[in-house]
């Protein structure tokens, strides 16, 4: 197709063929485009459409659906921005803001894991960015195939050394975050980055493009070719060969990112947002300026008019549809008064930041682009900022009743206190649950000063202000075996983790964004599955009274006909209001009572025990306990603020013998500990809404009487000391013994 292919040019030649297939439009599509013109798309109105219309960017088998996320009046309390703009933002008093999102770069991370990892730090960045934040940290949630597997070995270590190298030159902690292996992962990891900053309420931007004759301002760096299509075809469909080579068209080249830029780019946005030379703005990602274009204009009263031939470029070669698809990294589009211009040009001179003037608002209501002297783009913006809908059919998987049915009851369980003790160092050792220093140590925890806490605790903690204390807690986590197992419960079980492990801290949860991970929506199951997760999550968050504030869906998650496991993964956000308060996972005081908050009951389903010893997977998740969620998180926070405990610890995979272990290891000692029930249960089962705490010694009469009064069941199980984990009348573990086998695991597979 010509390069030179303008409006008037596709209205003269409506029988032209186009590759609309090719970019990942459907036939129907490619008809809805014709009709919304009224003539055939030119070359590069067809890229800005299939991008825009791409499963990543229009959301167009998952909108549906996430409208059940909508929050209600009271979860609305504090949410000055929510589903629809670039990052949630919510009032976490003091007059400051907080703004957070997760999204995923899955693909790209398998293709070239360096690069996809890093660019996937650089643009949740600057989504953050974009809202009028600073950003202050950032998180990550990752999945891979088996530990031992060979491609896995290509995967991690790249993803890792993606991740540490972007976040580390920008100078963001890695405060917290994920590593799991599952072989449904394989082919297809799961790469999640979350970022949050922190503003004042007044500084809020929008991403939206009002004024006539305002100008619209391009900055960052020069538009290459680099992930040309990465939106309409490398997240947009499924990874898989069949045969004739095919398989290489679905990847495109992957963004390169150059930290060191971004930094630049953070500190000169912060600078027009100071002056107030912006009056508005929008990051440039997925689908890059054909996102940005038309989302600007769309989130306006108006239209624009922008010249491509003003656009700067690292290659004079580039289409115009190639220009409008490009995702080159570390880019923002601004609106700018005509006065504020030559003002917004020295700010970005200073930071030695390029910025060009490529075209202006206007009043008609149309997104109009030329080239070379010929109009090559002339569409209403909502048409390609809006996207189709679709109700794709949904069925409940044909495998999910055998699935459900084959339960872990008739597993052999350990017998005797050596089986016992040969469990938890097998569950402790094992890739999911072992020490995750090897990939942590390379990740930058304290820069910036403010990190309180870190992984390995059960939540990331950071200080917003240094004269009130005033913190965030943050936690990610998602399982994709309960999911598969029942994703409405599943997802309401990774809500759960997650509000705990930020209650854990001493924090309030306060608010949620998501990063929803599933196989292809032209599969029936794949949707229900999706459906149920929204609906699970929904319900989830109206019980426990905070909203959704955004989030990412990733489909096509899948390597052939195999999807990975349904794998919602949930950011919570909590506030703290000293965090002078906060509380360790670690057992931190000899002479401590150790407590059991919560009720345990028989749920193996799902369970690290049955994954890790048995290989198995099937049966019923542990059944979601929500208002017992909500009791608890309240009975830690006032116990945190009374100076109660000790230590706090959530426990989920691997049951309280893993929570135990972790602690003792965290906190350099011991414990001795007797049990009251069927051991085995009491160690390694799964059961929601519950915690381990140590008591600092001589508050103890005050901690029992909080929990009665919050009415969360408190079992006293022993008292910290000693070097060794000793579970009376069973078996005991040396420390030393336990961090060797904590510790040997990752190191040993990746080096």
């Amino acid at each position: 197709m010509s390069d030179k292919d303008t409006v008037e040019v596709a209205a003269a030649t409506p029988e032209l063929t186009q590759p609309f297939q090719e970019l990942g439009l459907t036939e129907a599509e490619y008809g809805k485009i014709r009709q919304l013109l009224g003539r055939r798309p030119t070359a590069a109105e067809l890229a800005l459409y299939s991008v825009m219309w791409s499963e990543h960017c229009s959301y167009k088998s998952s909108k549906v659906h996430l409208r059940k996320l909508a929050p209600n009046e009271q979860q609305s309390a504090n949410l000055l921005a929510g589903i629809g703009a670039n990052a949630g933002v919510v009032d976490i008093g003091q007059g400051y803001a907080v703004t957070f999102k997760i999204e995923s770069h899955n693909h790209p991370s398998f293709v070239e894991p360096h690069q996809g990892a890093a660019t996937g730090v650089g643009g949740i960045v600057r989504d953050i960015l974009a809202m009028g934040a600073r950003p202050v940290a950032v998180m990550d949630a990752l999945r891979f195939g088996p530990a031992d597997a060979h491609d896995t070995a290509r995967v991690l270590p790249g993803v890792v050394s993606g991740i540490s190298f972007y976040g580390n030159c920008l100078g963001l902690p890695n405060i917290g975050g994920e590593l799991a292996f599952d072989p449904c992962y394989a082919g297809n990891p799961l790469v999640n980055a979350l970022c949050v900053g922190v503003m004042r309420h007044e500084d809020l931007k929008a991403a939206v493009a009002d004024g006539p004759g305002n100008k619209v301002i391009l900055f960052g760096s020069r538009t290459g070719p680099d992930g040309v299509g990465g939106a309409s075809v490398l997240a947009s469909a499924t990874f898989g060969d069949d045969g004739d080579g095919r398989a290489k068209a679905k990847r495109p080249s992957v963004q390169v990112g150059d930290p060191f830029m971004e930094k630049l780019l953070v500190e000169c946005c912060l600078e027009l947002y100071t002056k107030g030379l912006i009056e508005g703005i929008q990051d440039l990602g997925a689908a890059g300026i054909a996102c940005a274009t038309t989302e600007l204009s769309a989130g306006g009263s108006g239209g624009m008019r922008v010249s491509l031939d003003d656009i700067p470029l690292r290659d004079p070669n580039l289409t115009p549809a190639e220009i409008l698809m490009s995702e080159s990294q570390e880019r923002m589009m601004a609106v700018v008064t005509p006065a504020n211009v030559d003002a917004f040009l020295r700010v970005c001179a200073k930071w030695d930041v390029e910025a060009t003037v490529i075209g202006e608002v206007t009043g008609d209501g149309v997104l109009t682009m030329t080239w070379r002297g010929g109009t090559v783009v002339e569409i209403p913006p909502g048409t390609a900022a809006d996207g189709p809908v679709y109700q794709r059919p949904i069925a409940r998987p044909a495998d999910l009743d055998a699935l459900q049915a084959d339960t872990p009851d008739g597993l052999a369980r350990p017998k005797d206190g050596l089986a016992l003790r040969e469990t938890l160092l097998a569950l402790l050792g094992s890739a999911d649950l072992a020490d995750k220093s090897w990939v942590t140590a390379q990740y930058d925890h304290y820069v910036r000063g403010n990190t309180v806490l870190a992984m390995p605790d059960d939540g990331g903690l950071l200080r917003v202000d240094e004269r009130t204390q005033l913190g965030i807690a943050l936690a990610t986590d998602g399982n994709g075996r309960y999911c598969r197992l029942d994703p409405y419960l599943g997802t309401q079980l990774a809500l759960s983790e997650a509000y705990r492990n930020v209650a854990m801290t001493g924090a309030r949860p306060f608010a949620v964004t998501n990063c929803l991970n599933f196989g292809s929506p032209e599969d029936p199951a794949v949707m229900w599955q999706l459906a149920e997760a929204v609906r699970g999550l929904a319900d989830g968050c109206a019980a426990l009274g905070i909203p959704v504030t955004g989030g990412n869906v990733s489909l096509y998650n899948q390597t052939g006909e195999t999807a990975i496991h349904p794998t919602p993964v949930i950011g919570v956000l909590g506030v703290h209001d000293d965090v002078r308060r906060r509380v360790g996972a670690g057992f931190a005081a000899d002479g401590a009572r150790v407590v059991l908050l919560g009720r345990t009951r028989e749920e193996f389903g799902g369970s690290a025990w049955a994954h890790v010893v048995h290989k198995q997977l099937g049966g019923h998740p542990p059944a979601p306990d929500l208002d017992s969620e909500r009791k608890l998180a309240a009975l830690i926070g006032s116990a945190a603020s009374a100076g109660l405990l000790a230590s706090a610890h959530d426990l989920a995979d691997g049951g309280l013998a893993i929570a135990l272990a972790e602690s003792c290891l965290r906190g350099g000692r011991g414990c001795r500990i007797g049990l009251s029930g069927d051991a085995f249960t009491e160690l390694f089962s799964e059961s929601a809404a519950r915690a381990v705490i140590s008591v600092r010694p001589g508050r103890e009469e005050e901690f029992a009487a909080l929990c009665a009064a919050n009415e969360v069941p408190a079992t006293v199980l022993g008292v910290t000391g000693g070097d060794a984990l000793v579970i009376d009348g069973s078996f005991e573990v040396p420390l030393d013994e336990l961090a060797r086998v904590w510790t040997r695991t990752l190191p040993a597979l990746f080096g």
